[in-house]
């Protein structure tokens, strides 16, 4: 299955990039080309990104930077989504003047070789008016070529709504998984399919839960962010793991993997009635893992009816983000 994003074609799957840069994940160059390469080679061919996924001097576009150097024949490939708009201390920053910055430095730190698709900002800053002078400079540079389309993310229905009478969103991205399935209840995934915007899901495999690699915190290395999660937090751990447990079960029966059965069940979404595209952009570092979550797998109605079931009894234990950035969601 093939999608249009800003026109261009992206398969039914993306590839997140964070996990590329992000201090912890303390992979070489060489592995972090590799996977960006099986990424491709398995048709995930839309890139996910952040100017402050890593340092100023390592980050999404850097990296992208320098794997353009050594293959220019994949520039083309790629359908670029980036993140930015944030300050040092992660928190929004949507005025005029910050946006065109934002947006100036990601076209920099990127290279000649190359293209942003779209450009995101990442969370909807409260003291800047989100339209007249988040989204309309952004919008701005659209005009001028410099990027391609503007997209959004963790923005509430009222403000998505709104926002698409004035501007032409072309994805949302939102946090959507077997752990957070509120876009299903809020309005925002029905919102979508009303007004044709593509979802991003990230967060596919619940910052890893989902992955089946993480059974206790030990997993984890010590200056993973995940470990400030309160979903990783003391009972919470073991309570989320249930999920975990459950979904394992099913993907033995099914012959394949927890986080296979995840990712699909999210495409699974996109077929029912009045839903939108819905596109998951699990990461990794792992070719081998970034070629397990690009394969598609058969679900059935009963396996479907069995994970309604499983979420049904089940209630993820603790928020998605610690108290000082639940704030900046759903605005």
């Amino acid at each position: 299955m093939t999608i249009k994003i800003v026109g261009r074609d992206v398969g039914p799957i993306g590839f997140g990039l964070m996990g590329l840069t992000v201090p912890w994940s303390k992979r070489s160059e060489e592995e972090s080309f590799a996977a960006i390469k099986a990424a491709l080679e398995s048709g995930c061919n839309y890139f996910n990104g952040g100017i402050f996924y890593g340092t100023p001097e390592h980050n999404s576009l850097t990296l992208l930077q320098k794997y353009f150097q050594k293959y220019p024949e994949d520039a083309d490939k790629v359908v670029l989504n980036i993140k930015g708009g944030v300050g040092s201390d992660r928190r929004p920053l949507g005025s005029k003047e910050y946006i065109a910055s934002s947006i100036e430095n990601a076209v920099k730190l990127l290279g000649p070789v190359g293209r942003i698709d779209q450009f995101e900002p990442a969370r909807k800053d409260l003291n800047h008016d989100y339209e007249t002078e988040t989204l309309s400079t952004i919008e701005s540079f659209v005009k001028s070529g410099k990027i391609g389309g503007i997209a959004c993310s963790e923005i509430n229905v009222d403000t998505l709504r709104s926002a698409a009478k004035s501007f032409n969103i072309t994805s949302l991205e939102i946090e959507v998984s077997l752990f957070s399935i509120e876009p299903l209840n809020n309005g925002l995934l029905q919102a979508c399919g009303e007004l044709n915007i593509p979802v991003l899901a990230y967060s596919p495999l619940g910052r890893g839960f989902l992955g089946g690699q993480i059974k206790t915190l030990d997993d984890l290395p010590q200056d993973d962010m995940r470990r400030i999660m309160p979903r990783y937090q003391g009972d919470n751990f073991y309570t989320n793991i249930e999920l975990v447990n459950k979904v394992e079960a099913l993907a033995k029966k099914k012959g394949c993997t927890s986080g296979q059965i995840a990712i699909n069940w999210l495409l699974s979404l996109s077929k029912r009635p009045g839903m939108p595209t819905i596109i998951p952009i699990p990461g990794s570092s792992s070719t081998e893992r970034v070629r397990e979550n690009a394969t598609i797998i058969d679900l059935t109605e009963e396996d479907l009816a069995e994970i309604d079931q499983i979420l049904k009894s089940f209630v993820p234990a603790g928020e998605r983000y610690p108290e000082a950035f639940m704030k900046d969601l759903a605005l």
